[in-house]
């Protein structure tokens, strides 16, 4: 018997910088800096997938310029499928199951990208819905280096500004800052004394990419005013 040929093949099976991939996207630095490894691989970035959570205090999803992403996008010349949920607590992972499950439908994606760099909660449900629906799950900042990886992203020519603070000893001043050598500096200190995780994984701080190799032009963002009380501020910005 002659093999079918029309079957789809287990993603699985082809190597990494073959695969068509959609990329779970924030706006933010981790989002943005795995896509642009895995196009680095060879891989294919056909779509971007956005959440927009009504819930600030998302377990899963960033909200601080999340309405930036189309901007984003345009810039990236990717199509962009943006989805709204309420942001409850695994509750939320329905819409993200319904939104992937679209993206496969719509693009033909072997596979999921992901900036999870050590949340074992995200990581492991944006896995297991990939599982369930027959797609890889790639995270290529997992357990990476947080003070590396802003390195990195400095030496990768990012642009990158904070939308959002969430810890002590964060200030409103902060928001609005660019990541650059003196910030990494300042986050390494900051690690030592407050053990605050230098790139934000413990929710501390939220970004936005205003610049990076990705984009074909910077993308031109004002910051309007700061909003929040004592260690917490989110931007608002147009």
């Amino acid at each position: 018997m002659k093999e079918d040929k029309s079957k789809p093949k287990n993603p699985l099976e082809k190597s990494e910088d073959k695969l068509k991939l959609g990329v779970l996207f924030s706006g933010g630095k981790d989002s943005m800096y795995a896509a642009f490894l895995e196009k680095k691989k060879g891989a294919e970035i056909v779509c971007l997938i956005t959440m927009r959570s009504e819930n600030k205090e998302s377990f899963m999803f960033h909200t601080p310029a999340i309405e930036l992403t189309e901007k984003q996008a345009k810039l990236m010349d990717l199509p962009m499928l943006s989805f709204r949920t309420m942001g409850e607590k695994e509750k939320e992972l329905w819409d993200l199951e319904r939104a992937i499950l679209d993206a496969k439908t719509r693009f033909n994606i072997d596979g999921i990208v992901t900036g999870a760099l050590a949340s074992t909660y995200q990581t492991k449900r944006i896995g297991d819905i990939c599982e369930r629906i027959g797609l890889v799950c790639i995270n290529p900042l997992w357990k990476k280096d947080q003070i590396e990886l802003l390195q990195e992203l400095v030496k990768e020519k990012f642009e990158i500004i904070i939308s959002g603070v969430f810890a002590y000893p964060l200030t409103k001043e902060w928001v609005g800052r660019k990541i650059d050598k003196k910030f990494i500096e300042e986050m390494k200190k900051l690690q030592e004394k407050y053990k605050i995780n230098p790139a934000g994984e413990g929710g501390e701080i939220e970004t936005l990419v205003v610049n990076c190799p990705l984009f074909k032009n910077k993308l031109n963002v004002k910051l309007k005013k700061v909003v929040g009380e004592k260690n917490s501020w989110r931007g608002e910005f147009s």
